[in-house]
């Protein structure tokens, strides 16, 4: 099967997603705006590099408040309507962005532009919106939070100077440092970085793209997201991932089932998420892989789901495993360079294929495990993690030789010649019994408690564990630039920062096939 082309609605043309912008979209979140031009780039209204950088000293960022998050208590009967109104909050900020983006020079003569021909109008289309979202809630008995009607406004930010010594890869603000290497000159206004003020840093090209701070696309990854994993103290707990809860399996029971079901070989992608934007083209902004299930897009219901073919080489698995995809960025341009959710928003460079993907399932270290209902979804990790905060991240990036030592949560590895990338993920194993989803795709499944066990009631599932890995040629930091960075597709208001990593499942292993797991979980046996 070749690349998705399932006929669908049309998405917004996104604009001015280069060098020159970082283009956010989601219902919340930062909105970046880098104002700058080098010297070698045209400039279509005829400024000059003078009055570029003027308006880079004006609005940096637009705040929105996150309305989705907020909305945990949905009526099933409202689910769509309200996951098509909050896609079009994304589409307002989008095209308040690209307002943003196109009027530099009306925003540096009037200094009140943004607020009065941007910001103003925004919260309009977003009041009307949260409305109809109440609407729909409440035509079918749902209840209504009143404040959210508050939600509507955004704010704007200005870029503040800050200087930031690192320290050892701790995060500071939500912006990763370099190991400890002090960040030059660098403007970090809680997420975006500059360097001295400019993006260029000196202009280290390659390729014919620029690469200086903002990566291939303009808009990351920079080279305090990179660290030489062999100067990196030994910091991995064996069995226990990001959060610092215990990974299951390690007593109770002690089981595992593997699935195998390629490396998308296929090269089956879109850039939709039928789990958060069910019914709306390009609802993830970046491309992801899919393994297993082969007819998963925005408009795929549970049935077409279940009826679908598979990758996966025992076919009692129709389940649906999909992430992001990583990219090299070397000055490769690839199919989607001028797609929606590729290089119009910034995720650019040649696609890899893993040349591994592990997919395992394992059981709970305080007893036994029970079935996943059919058409159970799993989101873990956060693509807006860099923006969000890092409540939802889980992330685990390493190298092939030293994952039992080092795992890296807001770097990239640069491994040795010979080792390989690794991006590993161990999913919430505790389901709450009764939904299949939840309105904010969190409540219904958690993480284990400290000690192993399931809180409030919920009941421990077979715990998926994803390992990726991927031949990368090992990017190189030159002069406070990274060369040939690769880097995980992501929202653009989050720069490509590893932190963003995510995956995503959606069981529909036949009932026969997810029983056998869960015997052969229970009773210890290792089964595939």
């Amino acid at each position: 099967m070749g690349r998705n082309t399932r006929k669908r609605r049309s998405s917004m043309a996104s604009k001015a997603i280069a060098a020159s912008a970082a283009l956010a979209l989601g219902g919340g979140g930062l909105i970046w705006a880098n104002f700058y031009a080098s010297a070698h780039e045209s400039n279509n209204n005829g400024w000059s590099q003078n009055q570029t950088k003027a308006a880079a000293a004006q609005v940096a960022t637009i705040s929105c408040p996150d309305v989705g998050q907020k909305l945990t208590n949905v009526p099933q009967n409202a689910r769509q309507g309200v996951a098509t109104e909050l896609a079009n909050l994304d589409k307002q900020i989008t095209e308040a962005y690209a307002r943003l983006a196109s009027t530099r020079q009306a925003q540096a003569g009037d200094p009140g532009f943004v607020q009065n021909a941007i910001v103003g109008p925004l919260k309009e289309k977003r009041a009307a919106t949260i409305d109809r979202i109440r609407i729909d809630i409440q035509r079918v008995g749902g209840q209504f939070n009143t404040a959210l009607s508050q939600l509507a406004a955004c704010t704007t930010q200005n870029a503040a100077p800050q200087t930031n010594a690192g320290n050892g890869g701790q995060q500071n603000g939500g912006q990763q440092n370099n190991g400890g290497q002090q960040q030059n000159g660098g403007q970090n206004n809680g997420g975006q970085q500059n360097n001295g003020g400019q993006q260029n840093n000196g202009g280290q090209q390659n390729g014919g793209q620029q690469q200086g701070n903002g990566g291939q696309g303009g808009n990351g990854p920079v080279a305090a997201d990179f660290v030489d994993i062999t100067k990196v103290q030994g910091n991995a707990q064996l069995g226990v991932g990001q959060n610092g809860l215990p990974a299951n399996g390690n007593s109770g029971s002690k089981g595992s089932f593997t699935t195998k079901c390629g490396t998308n070989a296929n090269k089956n992608h879109n850039t939709d998420n039928v789990i958060v934007a069910p019914g709306v083209a390009n609802g993830a902004h970046h491309l992801h892989d899919y393994v297993g299930n082969q007819s998963n897009d925005a408009f795929a219901s549970d049935q077409e789901l279940a009826a679908a073919t598979t990758t996966c080489q025992n076919q009692g698995d129709k389940s649906s495993y999909f992430w992001p995809v990583l990219r090299l960025q070397n000055g490769t341009q690839d199919f989607d360079q001028n797609k929606d959710g590729g290089g119009k928003e910034g995720n650019v460079g040649k696609i890899l294929q893993a040349s591994q993907a592990q997919i395992k399932f394992v059981g709970n270290k305080k007893g036994n495990v029970v079935a996943m209902p059919t058409a159970l979804r799993i989101i873990t990790g956060d693509a807006k993690a860099f923006v969000n905060g890092n409540a939802n991240a889980n992330v685990n990036w390493s190298c092939t030789g030293f994952e039992n030592k080092v795992q890296l949560h807001d770097k990239y590895p640069i491994c040795p010649q010979g080792s390989q990338v690794v991006r590993t993920t161990d999913f919430q194993s505790c389901w709450d019994g009764q939904n299949i989803d939840s309105a904010n795709h969190r409540t219904h499944v958690a993480f284990v408690q400290a000690d192993g066990s399931c809180a409030n009631g919920f009941k421990a599932i077979p715990q998926l564990q994803v390992r990726l890995v991927y031949n990368v040629p090992a990017p190189k930091l030159q002069n406070g630039t990274v060369v040939n960075p690769y880097a995980v597709d992501t929202f653009p208001e989050n720069l490509h920062k590893p932190i963003t990593d995510h995956n995503d499942f959606i069981n529909f292993f036949s009932t026969n096939t997810m029983n056998q797991m869960v015997n052969c979980i229970n009773t210890g046996k290792k089964c595939q």
